[in-house]
């Protein structure tokens, strides 16, 4: 699998792992010590050949794509989960401890940021679907996040990362359906 875009990782590692996986090229940003000139390789890349931010599911891999997100518009979102990251051999997350399966499974399922449009999703459904408050609203949102691809969020990043992957009505219902339905199942 060939991947047009270049791929915004955090370190050397990450790269490697993905060089396993598919053939791409990739810019690391060293951690979250992203320095200017980091940030206009990605630009010039954007401009180029298009971007696709993919850090690790954790805080600083967050704080990564958020920065790079807002200081390059534009690019293009793949995501892990926590699970799918976690190293077998010790408590480390990330890119690198995933499987070549699941890089390559998040490479194909990348979300590209549109215009800022009116959200579809609103607060009242995500009070409605318990996923604001109350018990099990965490577990819920990371399932949710989970299932249509988007990372695991806080209660005030889900209604953003909803709307800004423009994930429809729709999308949204059928996945809370199956969420409601596999913790009646459990």
């Amino acid at each position: 699998m060939k991947i047009k875009e270049v791929i915004v990782v955090e370190g050397k590692d990450d790269t490697a792992k993905i060089k396993q996986a598919v053939e791409a090229d990739t810019i690391e940003t060293n951690g979250s010590a992203i320095d200017q000139g980091t940030i206009e390789r990605i630009r010039h890349a954007r401009e180029k050949r298009g971007i696709i931010i993919f850090t690790d599911p954790d805080a600083p891999g967050e704080r990564i794509r958020t920065i790079v997100a807002q200081e390059v518009p534009g690019c293009k979102h793949a995501f892990l989960t926590k699970d799918q990251a976690r190293s077998r051999y010790d408590k480390g997350i990330g890119i690198e401890h995933a499987s070549l399966k699941d890089i390559r499974a998040a490479l194909e399922a990348v979300y590209e940021l549109k215009e800022w449009e009116e959200p579809v999703i609103t607060k009242h459904d995500l009070m409605t679907y318990g996923l604001l408050a109350g018990p099990g609203a965490s577990r819920r949102r990371e399932k949710l996040g989970e299932r249509l691809n988007i990372g695991k969020t806080n209660g005030k990043q889900l209604l953003k990362r909803l709307s800004m992957f423009q994930i429809s009505k729709d999308e949204f219902e059928a996945a809370m359906k199956a969420l409601v339905q596999e913790e009646n199942d459990e």
